[in-house]
């Protein structure tokens, strides 16, 4: 929730048109009600700030009615921009293949993309068709860190099952997995479980410039990831002389 919610507040402000898309299209999403209210003992959910942009979003028409990602043009678009998200409902949007290969080709393109915690393994899975490589295989990038999503799940197990575990394996092991040299390409930066960003805190994020593409970790770098975001879209939109 945090990972749309700040991105299209702080993207919003700035003047940019915000277009989501969604499977099927034509109804509202919906966060994990979990995370507005404390994910276990109030505990780990979104910060209020965030939650208060996702109620002021959740009344934004473009959010009301998206389009499905089949139909939405992303190349008509300046950039995109994936969250993630945990819990196996993640996997209609983790694993679709037509996804895949429109984001493939966006990225393809050179233009901004932003990929933070679980999206980018959306991305990692996304193909070069010239090549059938992840089109990560040859970027420096940072996702969802192995200790976080461990951390996690051991602390809600007894509670929520295997609701923090969206696949058997780890995200940052398949992300690996598709880099060409990962030892040198995956960046997992400095312990973060419980310390945030915000608007006027960077000091906890941990984010990932490489080109046309910029990457983060959880959505305790929501901040700091839409801002570096949208030094791209701007690099994109008024390059320098």
């Amino acid at each position: 929730m945090t990972e749309v919610a700040v991105p299209w507040r702080l993207l919003t402000e700035a003047g940019h048109r915000i277009v989501f898309c969604t499977e099927k299209g034509g109804s509202t999403p919906e966060a994990d009600p979990l995370l507005l209210t404390g994910v276990i003992f109030g505990r780990l959910g979104a910060e209020q700030e965030a939650c208060a942009f996702y109620r002021e979003m959740a009344r934004a028409e473009e959010f009301r009615r998206p389009p499905s990602w089949d139909a939405l043009e992303f190349a008509e678009h300046d950039g995109l921009l994936l969250p993630g998200g945990h819990a196996p409902g993640m996997r209609q949007y983790l694993g679709s293949s037509r996804l895949q290969e429109k984001v493939a080709a966006f990225f393809m393109q050179g233009r901004p993309v932003g990929a933070i915690c679980h999206g980018v393994l959306l991305l990692a899975r996304s193909k070069d068709p010239s090549t059938g490589r992840s089109v990560l295989y040859g970027r420096t990038t940072t996702c969802l860190a192995k200790y976080q999503e461990r951390s996690a799940y051991l602390l809600t197990f007894w509670k929520l099952g295997r609701y923090y575990r969206t696949y058997p394996a780890y995200v940052e092991d398949e992300v690996r997995s598709l880099l060409r040299d990962p030892g040198q390409q995956f960046r997992r930066g400095p312990r973060a479980l419980t310390r945030r960003d915000s608007a006027t805190d960077s000091s906890p994020a941990f984010v990932v410039v490489d080109g046309n593409y910029v990457s983060a970790r959880w959505p305790g770098d929501a901040y700091s990831f839409t801002r570096a975001f949208q030094r791209l879209l701007d690099r994109e939109k008024f390059p320098a002389p």
